[in-house]
């Protein structure tokens, strides 16, 4: 069969390719019972634009490693551009300015930034002299790679981006072989602002959230209602759930968001445990597959590369599930590949396309 398939065809990673479209198509599904059993307005551009997205990893996919190498630097100058030109001219949504509008196409320039910032940092460590990585040469570069842009993101504001792209840049850092002690006395720095930073950098909607966090039931009406709605959707599925269509936190208009941030929980209370561990499996799979891209990369760009990309990847999921239990604070994560929303799926594929290219890198190196 392969004698008589395309190359190009045949050389696709089909299996990668098979778990996004079933992750996107379960999405579609469960963005179709949010809207009550029909395809608008979410699960019609759920799908539409992961085709489009998945036609855009596959041509990410097909640029040589060193092309991406040297692209590094430029693309994160351009979104570095762009996260300051939404301060100029961004759009204004929900209290926020976070987009920038081209015509019929909207794009959230912190989202292409999670990307952006790991591409400079790998770059940027690939050519950083061995002997360097245990002085302030290694360390005070890349803050500033991650410091500029995660100060723009938070004057939009949007604490929860500034987040996953500091926390990512921080893995690459630690893979790159940055001292545990930098980190330690990181972490003590974190602890000594933290207070000042609640009372002087974050919104009263920010903070808001965080008191939520640590008493939901003290304001069930008002700001804990998203995360007890959460746990209710989510403990109320049991082991098999309620039924496609059938559950009635979502359809009754109980779940706020749960076409977005709570989807999960939406989810969880049709399809139950089981269709909860599933979808928990499907990103394993998925995360396995960066994490052995990684391993198997020989240049030190494509290892920190696949490695911040698998991570970025992995915050996704992690940062969405904690808030969908109440483990943490609410952080306005969507679910990859099954919340609706544009530039976050934009992000991920980017990401996958990026992962796709590392593989077929080494692939090639292996047979030449």
């Amino acid at each position: 069969m392969r004698s008589i398939t395309p190359p190009l065809i045949a050389s696709l990673p089909w299996r990668v390719i098979a778990v996004v479209s079933a992750l996107s198509l379960f999405g579609t599904a469960v963005l179709y019972s949010a809207a009550d059993g029909a395809m608008a307005p979410w699960a019609t551009p759920h799908l539409l634009q992961f085709v489009v997205f998945l036609g855009m990893a596959l041509c990410i996919r097909l640029l040589k490693l060193d092309l991406i190498r040297s692209l590094s630097f430029a693309a994160y100058l351009a979104t570095l551009f762009l996260l300051i030109l939404v301060e100029v001219i961004g759009q204004v949504g929900g209290g926020s300015q976070r987009w920038l509008s081209f015509g019929p196409i909207t794009i959230q320039p912190s989202e292409l930034m999670k990307i952006a910032i790991i591409l400079a940092l790998a770059r940027f460590y690939e050519l950083l002299p061995p002997g360097y990585i245990n002085t302030s040469r290694a360390v005070w570069p890349a803050l500033a790679i991650m410091g500029t842009p995660a100060a723009l993101i938070l004057i939009q504001p949007d604490l929860d981006a500034a987040l996953i792209l500091l926390v990512a840049g921080a893995v690459v850092m630690f893979v790159a072989g940055i001292p545990i002690r930098i980190f330690a006395m990181a972490g003590g720095a974190v602890a000594i602002v933290a207070p000042l930073a609640y009372f002087f950098l974050l919104e009263e909607y920010q903070q808001t959230r965080l008191n939520s966090f640590l008493d939901p039931e003290g304001d069930p009406l008002g700001a804990g209602y998203h995360v007890i709605q959460s746990k209710i959707a989510i403990g109320s599925g049991g082991l098999f759930g309620k039924g496609f269509l059938n559950g009635s936190q979502g359809h009754l208009d109980y779940l706020p968001e749960h076409h977005t941030d709570l989807a999960f929980s939406a989810m969880f209370e049709e399809w139950g445990l089981i269709g909860g561990l599933t979808l928990l499996v499907a990103y394993a799979w998925l995360l396995k597959w960066g994490f052995k891209t990684a391993h198997n990369a020989r240049s030190r760009f494509a290892k920190l590369l696949a490695i911040g990309l698998t991570m970025t990847i992995f915050f996704y999921v992690a940062m969405n599930l904690l808030t969908a239990t109440g483990i943490t604070p609410v952080m306005g994560v969507p679910l990859p590949l099954i919340s609706h929303g544009g530039s976050a799926m934009m992000t991920i594929m980017i990401a996958i396309g990026l992962l796709m290219a590392v593989e077929r890198g080494e692939k090639d190196r292996r047979r030449f």
